[in-house]
């Protein structure tokens, strides 16, 4: 058979064909309930899990760290502590209940996940919007203030 009778792929059809199946993988991530790779490159069950409790007694950092209304991200523990009321902290694991990306922000009185737009609140952890990816609050982290430190329960 000769190859004359076969049509010659375009640019044009290659890249569609290569957007297309782009398109279809990140929506079948995004519509899974099955972890994604963290964007540090880690993947969930893999080595160290992400947003593996620290160990206790670890300092997280001070009290005049964490804002009133607000909170601190402490990425290297991979826990969140905010402060809803003066003198109330609560911490929370960092990492997002929806594809285990980490949170990023916090700000208007939510925890942010840049990565699919989540939002938890900063008093219980709890999704802010139910039309968010993630369905369930951030998990608990256990803290304890001793003195003008929060440290790991």
């Amino acid at each position: 058979m000769s190859d004359a009778l076969q049509p010659a792929a375009t640019r044009r059809t290659l890249l569609a064909g290569a957007g297309m199946a782009g398109a279809a993988g990140l929506l079948a991530a995004c519509g899974t309930d099955e972890p994604a790779a963290t964007p540090t490159g880690g993947a969930p069950g893999g080595g160290s899990s992400p947003g593996a409790a620290p160990p206790s007694g670890t300092v997280l950092g001070k009290t005049a760290d964490i804002p009133l209304g607000s909170g601190k991200i402490f990425a290297e523990h991979s826990t969140v502590v905010t402060q809803p009321s003066a003198n109330v902290f609560v911490g929370f694991s960092s990492i997002c209940t929806h594809q285990s990306c980490p949170v990023s922000q916090i700000a208007d009185g939510k925890i942010k996940c840049t990565c699919h737009f989540s939002e938890f609140n900063i008093a219980d952890g709890a999704p802010v919007r139910p039309d968010q990816p993630a369905g369930r609050p951030l998990d608990e982290r256990r803290i304890v203030v001793e003195g003008d430190e929060v440290r790991v329960a």
